[in-house]
């Protein structure tokens, strides 16, 4: 190697080196207040986050999808966040990947049929069944598949999906095998299985 190119590539390292010495530590953040800047996300905050030792605490995370066209999520989420407790969700995520935190962590919305899907159809239901409810579920909604129900998620809402389940498991403690597709835990939308090809990914995204 000569010299030319032994600094070029200690050159290299060495920025390389600075710009990860720069990147925030996501369980960090993941464990701050305020509405800190979350990287690789874009996040509307229209409820702050308090002190994470004080939030509700959360023990599951559910994904929702909703038959709804682009950029429903944030008409969705700006009546959820006049009306916390309403039927719908906590976090709700649009089609170009904005996600939107519409209620703050201390509430719970209505969500969920109360874990009454008990056939094992997509996973053990023994664990679930009349557990894994609305007071104790994070929900995650992932607008856009109108007309067609069984449209998955864009590409944007899957690059967000990634950061935002690892930054919800790593503020609230939730383990992996605690992130249920809606259809998994409640009989849902027979034409479909809403949430499951995102609640398998982060399964198999792993920690």
């Amino acid at each position: 190697m000569n010299l030319r190119l032994l600094m070029t590539v200690l050159c290299a390292v060495a920025i390389s080196a600075a710009a990860s010495a720069q990147t925030p530590d996501l369980a960090a953040i993941a464990r701050s207040s305020g509405t800190p800047e979350i990287p690789g996300l874009k996040m509307v905050w229209l409820a702050p986050w308090g002190d994470f030792a004080k939030a509700h605490p959360w023990k599951n995370i559910i994904v929702h999808q909703t038959e709804g066209p682009a950029g429903s999520a944030r008409g969705g989420a700006a009546e959820q966040s006049k009306n916390p407790t309403r039927r719908g969700v906590m976090v709700w995520v649009e089609t170009d990947g904005t996600v939107y935190w519409a209620v703050a962590e201390t509430l719970i919305p209505t969500h969920g049929d109360g874990g009454n899907r008990n056939d094992n159809k997509y996973i053990d239901n023994a664990p679930t069944f009349h557990q894994v409810v609305g007071n104790n579920s994070i929900g995650v909604e992932f607008a856009g598949n109108y007309p067609d129900v069984t449209r998955g998620a864009t590409e944007a809402q899957v690059a967000a999906w990634r950061v935002l389940v690892k930054v919800l498991r790593a503020r609230y403690g939730i383990p992996l095998d605690h992130v249920y597709a809606h259809n998994w835990i409640d009989y849902k939308d027979a034409r479909y299985c809403e949430g499951c090809a995102l609640a398998t990914l982060a399964r198999e995204w792993g920690e």
